[in-house]
């Protein structure tokens, strides 16, 4: 069992004016099997408490911890932090030209588990999953990411999630720009790589209705780079019925 636990996360971002903080102290913590749900506004802070995890070097932590099975993540690289057992699914994945998908999964698989995977077993998996993920075989020999739709990325990003097998996954607005058919084959695929690995997931959304495919334990609400409040998929309900007015004019008010 692993746990990510996040405490007392300060966050900050330069500007032309100079510092500006984003994150103003989040607490979370997330354990393998657990879907947490961050839900908010935009501009509230929930991509960067992503990307900061993750080691983007744009964000500048300013206070707090982040620790994977008690090791500081915040000390290792961003590789390391890989290895270490976490993904990170973009909301706008980057393309690699001249890198093709089979090679850049064989060999992030090779970097994560310190060895190469046994060919044979290794092309029966990625052949599954990509079947699975309703993936043209022919996905595998394109660059990585270069010319593929919106849906395509994604789909892409849940591919290497399956393989990869994280303890942490962290699925920035996964849903942004899918068609409902994609957004049902995208969601299976996030329910069958909990089914195997019992992967933690911090699932990033505006929206309800990716929810109704990967069912959350908790959803947390962040406003102006707090949590703002929190409870169980019963609150995401509210959420779709009622908005974000009410936090909004609490956080303007305070």
């Amino acid at each position: 069992m692993s746990t990510l636990e996040i405490r007392d996360l300060h966050v900050s971002v330069e500007t032309k004016e100079g510092p500006k903080p984003i994150l103003r102290g989040v607490d979370l913590t997330i354990n393998s099997g657990e879907t947490h749900a961050i839900m908010g506004p935009n501009g509230s802070g929930k991509s960067t408490l992503a990307y900061s995890i993750a080691g983007h070097p744009k964000y500048t932590i300013t206070g707090g911890t982040v620790t994977l099975d008690g090791e500081d993540v915040l000390a290792m690289t961003v590789d390391e932090r890989a290895r270490a057992g976490m993904f990170l699914a973009m909301q706008y994945p980057v393309e690699v030209p001249g890198v093709s998908v089979s090679n850049f999964l064989r060999t992030a698989k090779t970097a994560i588990d310190g060895e190469a995977p046994a060919l044979r077993t290794w092309v029966k998996d990625v052949k599954g999953a990509m079947e699975n993920l309703r993936m043209d075989s022919s996905f595998a020999e394109r660059s990585v990411n270069e010319g593929f739709s919106g849906g395509e990325k994604k789909r892409h990003e849940i591919l290497q999630m399956e393989l990869l097998k994280p303890r942490i996954a962290i699925l920035d607005e996964t849903d942004s720009g899918l068609d409902v058919d994609a957004l049902r084959i995208v969601s299976e695929g996030v329910n069958r790589a909990k089914e195997s690995t019992d992967v933690g997931v911090l699932l990033i959304t505006h929206y309800t209705r990716i929810l109704r495919y990967i069912k959350p334990d908790f959803v947390h609400v962040f406003v102006d780079g707090r949590i703002a409040e929190e409870g169980g998929p019963e609150l995401a309900e509210r959420l779709e019925n009622e908005g974000y007015d009410r936090f909004l004019t609490g956080a303007a008010t305070a």
